[in-house]
């Protein structure tokens, strides 16, 4: 029924036609109905005043670390000859070049990419750095913490500083902030720009020791950010002499094998908006001791599994009745899973969902 009101009653008859004509008409049961879907034309959005008021929160809580992290500046005092000294040493430091090989470790990998071509190195590799030579067992926390930064890569340099204050003793805080040196490479000394795109939603991982953090960018145009160029990712992948074996194969060969059919796949995927509708969504979460995933589809990886009801987008009392409890559709950690998705879905860690 197009153009109904919320809260008039509407009393509907009903006649059956075929080849003969019309049959009598039926009145409905009940005899009348009020909609009571939610008007949400012209309706302010919820989140209107959210990103401004979490910019000033964070404009707060920047101008606190600055304070306090110009204190300490002070209260060390450096001469200018030790600062020189750090300068030359940073200069010549061979952590500022790109890597080409991986020994066992944590490292970063940006790639750029414009439709089919990426953005490499002179030596034609996709552009990577070391973040640290070993990982602890909270790698998994660390990294979703490294994700946030897809928001707010501007202010790595000072969260650098920040946390370079208060590091001390502690193990967490010094993985990350190595974490941040890494992008700080990448963003100053070798590709020349802040954004470094969106963070891959899981590091990946071989059985050398080795763990690549991925971040990925969908540029415009295919403009020269550092001295490199653009290549095709089939002749990347063609050129591609790989070190490791079919059965064991390092962390650079898996991203470099995956990185048409499923990496830049799920950072296309992940931008598609769906048609105006009504829609029946599915929220399955997953537990574990350090994390919580949601399953989503891998055609839209952004959203929540999902049916199209229909074109019009009103919801009203009775169909929300149709919800499941969620006792009939909750099971305990370690029971047997009748909902365990088949194929062509996903498990996304919520923060990267969210």
């Amino acid at each position: 029924m197009v153009s109904a009101f919320q809260g008039r009653l509407y009393y509907v008859r009903v006649s059956a036609y075929n080849m003969k004509g019309w049959g009598p008409p039926a009145s409905s049961l009940p005899p009348s109905a009020a909609p009571s879907w939610r008007e949400s034309d012209g309706r302010e959005p919820r989140r209107r005043g959210h990103i401004e008021a979490m910019e000033r929160l964070l404009q707060q809580v920047r101008a606190t670390h600055t304070h306090y992290c110009c204190g300490a500046s002070k209260l060390q005092n450096p001469s200018r000859k030790q600062s020189v000294s750090r300068s030359l040493k940073h200069l010549f430091n061979s952590s500022n070049k790109f890597v080409k090989t991986l020994k066992r470790g944590i490292y970063l990998a940006a790639v750029f990419y414009h439709k089919d071509s990426l953005l490499v190195t002179a030596e034609e590799q996709i552009p990577i750095v070391e973040v640290d030579d070993s990982y602890s067992s909270s790698l998994m926390q660390d990294f979703l913490w490294f994700t946030k930064l897809s928001c707010m890569w501007e202010d790595v340099r000072w969260l650098r500083q920040s946390m370079s204050v208060s590091m001390s003793s502690s193990s967490t805080l010094q993985a990350r902030h190595k974490m941040l040196t890494a992008a700080g490479q990448l963003q100053q000394n070798l590709l020349g720009t802040h954004n470094l795109g969106r963070v891959h939603y899981e590091p990946i991982k071989d059985r050398h020791g080795n763990v690549l953090l991925v971040t990925i960018r969908d540029t415009e145009s295919q403009h020269s950010l550092f001295s490199g160029k653009w290549m095709q990712v089939t002749k990347l992948q063609s050129q591609r002499k790989s070190l490791s074996t079919p059965e064991e194969p390092y962390a650079l060969d898996i991203l470099i094998i995956t990185i048409q059919q499923d990496i830049l796949a799920y950072q296309r995927r992940s931008t598609h908006r769906l048609a105006p509708g009504l829609y029946l969504g599915y929220l399955k979460l997953s537990s574990s001791v350090d994390q919580i995933k949601v399953l989503v589809s891998q055609r839209t990886p952004n959203m929540l599994c999902h049916a199209r009801v229909r074109d019009n987008a009103n919801v009203s009392v009775s169909f929300l009745l149709l919800l499941p409890a969620a006792d009939d559709v909750c099971s305990a950690p370690g029971q047997s899973n009748p909902y365990t998705p088949l194929s062509g879905f996903l498990h996304l860690p919520l923060q990267m969902f969210e």
